[in-house]
């Protein structure tokens, strides 16, 4: 997996390799040691209570948080070596937020074209033409000049995923993206997730939506203090959990 080592095959290896990674916040030990394969069409879906570190894994996939130890492969390249350009790696990583992060002093459209212009060095006619197919795809082409303040919470999300998608990366990483919608909004934004699913794009989402994740996910993780305690199918997760920890947790949130 090393820089050094046979070259990166996206058919076999790991899109994203993950040993051992750790993260501390002052006494807080939030990732104890977190090691996970996630392979291109993978859609893994992580939940756990809160404060069990979730976020903070996700965090750390593309460095918006920086480990204290372990490291990180991305498509073959150590992206926690801190001579690596991150910022080329996120241009592959989409990142949906709970909290939308639009810029609301820009159209719809700018928002979406604004990333893959200037990063990507596209054509102002090319990254509309570009957002336009994505905004038709998830049934907001009629908003493409509205501003944020305009639209519904579940809209922006839509908005946000699509934001993402104009870039076209390898891997979407969704930090509980329904979490601070109202639930009659919830439902609109995983559809989009569900067809991005079905679409074979690689996923990885923190998430509450049990019920999602059970129909959508090809592997569920569960983490508890920082670790992950548990992984399987959503019919082994669900129906034959392993631990003490995971069964208290499911009757609960089921």
């Amino acid at each position: 997996m090393k820089n050094n080592a046979a070259p990166f095959n996206p058919e076999k290896d790991p899109l994203i390799h993950v040993k051992d990674l750790k993260k501390s916040f002052k006494d807080l030990h939030a990732l104890n040691g977190v090691s996970m394969d996630i392979y291109k069409g993978d859609v893994i879906f992580v939940v756990g209570p809160s404060g069990s570190g979730k976020s903070t894994f996700l965090r750390c996939l593309n460095r918006l948080e920086e480990p204290n130890g372990g490291e990180i492969y991305f498509e073959g390249v150590e992206i926690t070596d801190r001579k690596v350009d991150i910022n080329l790696h996120r241009q592959k990583m989409g990142m949906v937020f709970q909290q939308f992060n639009l810029f609301p002093h820009m159209t719809v459209m700018k928002n979406l074209t604004k990333a893959p212009m200037t990063l990507q060095h596209k054509s102002k006619a090319e990254a509309e033409a570009e957002a336009m197919k994505l905004l038709e795809r998830v049934g907001l082409a009629d908003r493409a000049n509205a501003y944020p303040n305009q639209l519904s919470g579940g809209q922006k999300q839509r908005i946000a995923i699509v934001r993402a998608l104009c870039m076209k990366p390898d891997v979407m990483l969704f930090d509980e993206p329904t979490s601070a919608l109202d639930p009659e909004m919830v439902g609109e934004v995983l559809q989009v997730m569900r067809d991005l699913a079905e679409e074979k794009m690689t996923m990885v989402v923190v998430t509450h939506e049990m019920a999602f994740a059970r129909e959508v996910a090809s592997k569920i993780v569960f983490m508890a203090e920082g670790r992950i305690l548990e992984t399987g199918t959503p019919d082994e997760f669900f129906n034959h959990p392993k631990t003490e920890r995971l069964q208290a947790f499911l009757e609960k949130v089921l």
